[in-house]
């Protein structure tokens, strides 16, 4: 039964995380937290192990995705390798740190993140068409389906957004992208389906440099991880097919709520 619950879990978190450019770990993990209250046989579950195995399934899941964005000409791999060169070092970090993180205190952190991730929601997104920065930076062009996107972009300021999100993603088990694809549209007016297939492909690395370091360290129950592993590849696939036929704001709305109250869940629970 708890393989079932693994794979079944990997599939949907997998298929939001792909349709918004999250990766996925965003959900998972502090599912897979709360699993332990109310399920027998999570007893494996704790900070480290979840986080590997979270970013392990991550890996699966963005590349599936990204092959599906890169046939349709979404993915901006120039900006890519911009925010690669700072998650890569972030998530090296980011692994290193979550070996002092203990599981009485790992709720109420990840409870307070989600919560302030869900705020970046709030935040009035507006595409490509309708706002570009005319500033410093190299301008790209992008055609997709024969609609030209123009913004301009910058190494500086995505190193080090992306280092600070590759801590993240190293520290929690999260793709970073509920951070990454909000600053790509309001910093430099990328188009949200350009941010979030972008967003999928830096995750790519970023998450797999993170499950190197967890590895190295120890923290992965394959058992379980060879469950979740195909889920995130099936949930991947559908969630980069719906997102290129799909308005996701009211999607990006309904998952606003899931973390609020997600987040308010750990939190509470922790403090009692």
């Amino acid at each position: 039964m708890v393989y079932i619950i693994c794979i079944v879990t990997a599939i949907a978190t997998s298929f939001a995380g792909a349709l918004l450019g999250l990766g996925g770990g965003v959900l998972f993990v502090p599912i897979m937290l709360l699993f332990t209250n109310f399920l027998t046989g999570f007893e494996w579950v704790n900070p480290q192990s979840i986080v590997g195995v979270s970013l392990i399934a991550m890996i699966f899941t963005t590349i599936t995705s990204t092959i599906s964005n890169s046939r349709n000409g979404l993915v901006d791999f120039r900006l890519g390798f911009y925010l690669i060169s700072g998650s890569v070092p972030g998530g090296i970090f980011g692994s290193w740190l979550s070996r002092y993180i203990q599981m009485e205190n790992f709720p109420l952190y990840f409870g307070v993140l989600l919560l302030l991730i869900s705020l970046l929601f709030l935040i009035e997104m507006k595409s490509g068409e309708e706002k570009i920065d005319h500033g410093k930076g190299i301008l790209r062009i992008l055609v997709v389906n024969g609609t030209e996107y123009r913004y301009r972009i910058s190494w500086l300021k995505p190193f080090f957004i992306a280092f600070f999100v590759g801590t993240l993603s190293g520290l929690f088990g999260i793709g970073g992208g509920s951070m990454i694809v909000p600053s790509l549209i309001l910093l430099f007016g990328v188009p949200a389906h350009i941010a979030i297939a972008t967003s999928l492909f830096m995750i790519i690395f970023s998450s797999g440099v993170g499950a190197i370091t967890h590895i190295a360290l120890g923290h992965i129950p394959w058992h379980y991880t060879l469950y979740v592993v195909p889920g995130a590849i099936i949930g991947g696939w559908l969630g980069a097919h719906v997102n290129q036929i799909l308005n996701g704001k009211t999607l990006i709305r309904s998952l606003q709520i899931c973390l609020v109250l997600i987040g308010l869940y750990l939190i509470v629970d922790s403090m009692l």
